[in-house]
């Protein structure tokens, strides 16, 4: 079965920022076919479908969230421009000169011009050139007269930034990577899932980047025996940082999370999975990542506790537009995820 990166390209260039995942969800569901026939969509937004397996077998939570950082208006002044609140963590530095999306109830989307107000380099002072803007400075600008503005966006609506997916042959690259390619693994991995060997609960959650909080309520609601989060972490084997500092690298395989800032991975299940690899031949690293979290931070918390660990795309430029990945690592994240369900076992804790 080849894989769908069209999917893919529609997922990344979807738009849906924590609590607006609708679209995204929509798209999601129309991929499944037939496999979300029987789905439901909960209270937080949370995209949840079950398989069946073995009666007795564990019931294995998989869980990749659908939102993507982004804004909203937080303000119209009296010019039209927009000021903005962030929904999930933005390195200001890569948000000079961007388009936008802003996504208005009363007029359908208009794309703006997002930059800070500061002076152009032409007439800006030396010391206003070493000045990094904070994100209370950065206004979109529509380019409409105040009026028309103020008649078509309200407090509250969704404002993302654009950029179109590519293709580059090897690697991809494109917006909301995180963690649009974790649904696009766990969308590949059901369609390839003909006799799992478990019970499976895949949950496509929502508002990941703002605390986690579809995977809080869903897996609350799952009671699952054993939790897998889907998501990307940093691949920094890019120029300007010390090789202990990459965490992971583009295209040596999909990353066994051993631990986050949310998250210490269950060992015996970071060994099933690196044996599980070993024995498949598919192409796998380790991941140490210091600060950040995935949804297995909440699965693992969930009522007495669940067995939980992360598989991870290594993305290159995180939280930006233009994450990049490597085919060879969705690919190896997809094999490894569907060896996973499909092994007798291998969710299930070693006998002491």
């Amino acid at each position: 079965m080849n894989h769908d990166y069209d999917l893919l390209r529609r997922l990344s260039e979807t738009d849906g920022i924590p609590g607006r995942e609708e679209a995204v969800r929509a798209l999601i569901r129309d991929a499944l076919g037939g496999l979300a026939a029987d789905a439901r969509v909960d209270a937080m937004g949370n995209l949840i479908v079950e398989l069946d397996g073995p009666a007795d077998a564990p019931l294995v939570m998989v869980s990749a969230h659908m939102d993507e950082i982004g804004f909203v208006v937080r303000h119209v002044d009296d010019k039209g421009f927009l000021r903005l609140q962030n929904h999930g963590g933005f390195d200001v530095r890569n948000l000079f000169a961007r388009h936008v999306r802003v996504h208005t109830r009363h007029g359908g989307p208009r794309l703006g011009v997002l930059n800070p107000g500061v002076k152009p380099v032409h007439i800006a002072t030396p010391e206003d050139r070493k000045k990094v803007p904070t994100l209370d400075e950065f206004v979109v600008d529509l380019g409409l007269p105040a009026e028309t503005v103020r008649a078509e966006v309200r407090i509250g609506d969704m404002v993302t930034l654009v950029q179109p997916f590519v293709d580059l042959g090897d690697v991809v690259s494109g917006k909301a990577m995180d963690d649009r390619s974790g649904c696009w693994v766990l969308v590949e991995t059901l369609r390839r899932l003909t006799a799992p060997a478990v019970r499976v609960a895949a949950v496509f959650s929502t508002q990941e980047e703002v605390g986690l909080r579809g995977a809080i309520t869903s897996a609350f609601a799952v009671q699952p025996d054993v939790g897998v989060a889907l998501d990307t972490t940093l691949a920094v084997d890019t120029p300007g940082t010390p090789e202990h500092l990459a965490v992971t690298r583009l295209g040596e395989g999909v990353a066994i999370k051993v631990r986050d800032s949310s998250t210490i991975s269950q060992a015996w299940l970071v060994d099933a999975l690196a044996d599980l690899a070993v024995a498949e031949g598919i192409a796998h690293q380790f991941e140490v990542l210091p600060l950040g979290g995935t949804d297995a931070g909440a699965i693992q918390r969930s009522r007495g506790g669940v067995a939980s660990v992360t598989l991870s795309n290594p993305s290159r430029y995180v939280h930006t537009v233009v994450e990049m990945l490597a085919k060879r690592d969705l690919e190896a994240a997809v094999a490894l995820l569907t060896a996973f369900l499909s092994t007798a076992g291998a969710a299930s804790p070693p006998k002491a």
